[in-house]
């Protein structure tokens, strides 16, 4: 049984799939007891016409472009590195888009944009383990550093968490942070699959979809602990998911481990860059997860006054 009935374009080198309507999940996420930039009403208070689509929703609509370039190697050693641009909304229509890669190459360019032309991410897809220039590798390179922190002003570079164990059942509910199972993600992902539901594939068991990893991944991350100033609304721009040893399967348990690997700064955000690291059974990396999650300065109540408290003068 084929993967996917998704149909895909195939034009002058550029395959690109369907116009996608994505599903918003996440209105009733909430962190450190507050709504997330996922709620209406926080979104809007942010300046955002409404509660955002999380970012790795839209990695699935990658699904089937890369399945026609690398095939069953896709969901082994897949890797999606990608530049968050501009928000989706619900109701809103986006179609993805990959450049095919020259028959030596195990790397290319994707794209996605809503019908008005709006561009929402940038970055590549590639296979291998062997491929270490992603579009997120380039963009650590290029960060500018965080300089006089207020959020993170408690975080250091290669802070380290505990081990976790993750799991992700089919009806399993994942938690404040994704208040949603596995089974109602599949009722209404973009891209179906049946190798998402059933045993009908290379590997004899259902597989945990792209997107739905990062859910899988971040499952436990509140119980980090890692000392972020708060309450403060967040936001993933920058997310990179590689598969090392994959697909991962439902029902099965991994560990999870996170690094701190940079931080950077904008005029409106402060960001933390983490590395998740997924280990299987036999204690082998299995995946990564590379994550800048931006916290918004606007959204910390104290922001404007700590700055000054601590930099003596005001923020720019």
């Amino acid at each position: 049984m084929k993967p996917f009935d998704t149909e895909i374009t195939d034009s002058s080198g550029l395959l690109t799939g369907p116009w996608r309507q994505p599903k918003q999940m996440l209105h009733a996420q909430t962190y450190d007891s507050h709504a997330s930039i996922h709620d209406d009403a926080t979104a809007q208070k942010l300046g955002f016409q409404g509660g955002t689509i999380e970012g790795p929703t839209h990695f699935s609509q990658f699904a089937p472009l890369c399945e026609r370039i690398w095939g069953k190697a896709w969901f082994e050693t897949g890797c999606l590195s990608a530049h968050y641009r501009n928000p989706v909304f619900e109701g809103e229509e986006v179609q993805a888009s990959i450049e095919t890669p020259k028959s030596d190459q195990h790397i290319c360019a994707i794209g996605m944009t809503r019908k008005d032309g709006t561009e929402i991410l940038r970055g590549t897809a590639s296979v291998g383990r062997d491929v270490t220039e992603t579009a997120l590798s380039q963009r650590l390179k290029e960060l500018k550093p965080l300089t006089d922190p207020v959020i993170l002003r408690d975080i250091k570079l290669g802070m380290k968490t505990a081990p976790q164990k993750v799991k992700m059942d089919f009806d399993q509910h994942m938690g404040d942070l994704y208040p949603f199972s596995l089974a109602a993600k599949l009722k209404v992902i973009t891209e179906p699959s049946p190798w998402y539901a059933g045993s009908d594939n290379p590997w004899g068991r259902p597989i945990v979809p792209l997107e739905m990893l990062s859910v899988l991944f971040q499952y436990r991350a509140r119980e980090d602990r890692l000392p972020v100033r708060g309450p403060a609304v967040g936001l993933f721009a920058d997310q990179e998911i590689r598969l090392l040893r994959g697909p991962l399967f439902v029902g099965e348990s991994y560990t999870v481990e996170r690094e701190v690997v940079a931080l950077s700064g904008s005029r409106r955000t402060e960001s933390m860059w983490v590395r998740t690291t997924v280990f299987g059974s036999d204690g082998a990396p299995v995946a990564t997860m590379l994550l800048n999650g931006a916290s918004i300065k606007q959204s910390y109540a104290r922001y404007e006054e700590e700055y000054a408290g601590m930099y003596g003068k005001k923020s720019a």
